[in-house]
């Protein structure tokens, strides 16, 4: 077999897959629930509070990933998300001192209709490891970078999963 037929046979394969939709669908590109678009639908998700530092920033990285930034639409759902926090020590040494730790976020949650219907629950677990030094500043500052780094994972990951929920229920 020539190349130029091997190339011709891999374009019509990928032509007849295009036009056959093999179940490939962008989950943010043309994608419409119920007629609107997944990103208008997204956008009436309310978040409800979480408590803490942590809970606050999911809270604000999911509204923000939501209504990119604008206004949220009218509420059409609930997310209701509850986080447990824990700490690990690594590499401690013989005095008993940890040279490294690992910030772990648990979080549970459930995504409800008006009626409170729970459509959609799971949960979305997060590891950020850090260094930990002398200087006390410097411990606050890295635990407070590993908590941020473990709300956004979590933030995405519950996001995405809705997102791809929304995008097959209609």
């Amino acid at each position: 077999m020539s190349w130029r037929s091997l190339a011709i046979a891999i374009a019509l394969g990928v032509a007849a897959c295009a036009l056959g939709g093999c179940g490939f669908q962008p989950l943010y590109g043309g994608s419409t629930v119920g007629g609107q678009k997944l990103a208008d639908v997204m956008a009436g998700i309310e978040v409800d509070p979480i408590p803490g530092r942590v809970g606050q920033k999911i809270r604000n990285e999911l509204i923000f990933a939501t209504t990119g930034g604008g206004y949220a639409a009218p509420s059409r759902y609930k997310l209701d998300i509850v986080i447990k926090e824990s700490l690990t020590d690594q590499l401690v040494q013989i005095t008993g001192d940890a040279t490294g730790q690992v910030y772990q976020v648990d979080a549970t949650f459930k995504l409800m209709d008006p009626m409170g219907k729970i459509l959609l629950q799971g949960t979305a677990i997060s590891r950020a490891p850090y260094n930990r030094f002398q200087e006390i500043f410097a411990n606050v500052r890295a635990r407070y970078d590993a908590e941020n780094r473990a709300a956004r994972t979590v933030a995405d990951s519950i996001r995405t999963r809705i997102a791809a929920y929304l995008n097959t229920a209609a």
